[in-house]
């Protein structure tokens, strides 16, 4: 046939303990030293006197690699760290409103703005302005002071109010 070579392993599929046929084996100890080439059985009662896992992590070298440490450990960092590129993307929400918006519709707004910015997403509040309302720009930029106002406590201006035509516009962002 040919030379006998140690059966495929999957990735994520690593011998540990008594599942390890091969012998001998090189052996690293949990703190990194290396113990050398010693036949299976004598690693496995060193790690099993240590009171850790024999784990093979170079199945394809000759000889096997195994260390000694707590598997249980390491397969939780590997997931933590598999986990840790999953960061929120940050979205940009709007809420828009007019000059004349009522009191309770405007703080059903600013409710909704709260919810936005407690899942860390950024609020722009958009006044705006039609027909004969751009005659009164200050009641618009009154409606954003007090919206900003009330959300003071979560949230912080990134773009202040400023005019684009017919449109006031600010930006929050979470505190």
């Amino acid at each position: 046939m040919g030379k006998w070579r140690t059966p495929a392993v999957e990735p994520d599929k690593q011998r540990i303990n008594e599942q390890i046929r091969v012998s001998p084996v090189r052996v690293i100890a949990d703190d990194g030293e290396q113990l050398g080439i010693l036949p299976t059985e004598e690693a496995l009662e060193k790690a099993l006197g240590a009171e850790l896992d024999l784990v093979e992590v170079a199945p394809t070298e000759t000889p096997p690699v195994c260390r000694i440490m707590d598997y249980g450990k390491y397969k939780y960092q590997q997931k933590k760290r598999q986990h840790k590129g999953h960061t929120h993307q940050v979205k940009i929400k709007e809420i828009r409103v007019r000059p004349k918006t009522g009191v309770h519709d405007l703080n059903v707004k600013v409710a909704r703005a709260r919810e936005f910015l407690s899942h860390k997403d950024k609020v722009t509040v958009t006044v705006i302005f039609r027909g004969r309302e751009m005659a009164h720009i200050e009641e618009g930029r009154r409606v954003v002071e007090e919206i900003v106002e009330q959300l003071d406590d979560i949230a912080k201006i990134e773009v202040p109010p400023t005019q684009h035509g017919r449109r006031m516009i600010c930006t929050l962002s979470p505190r």
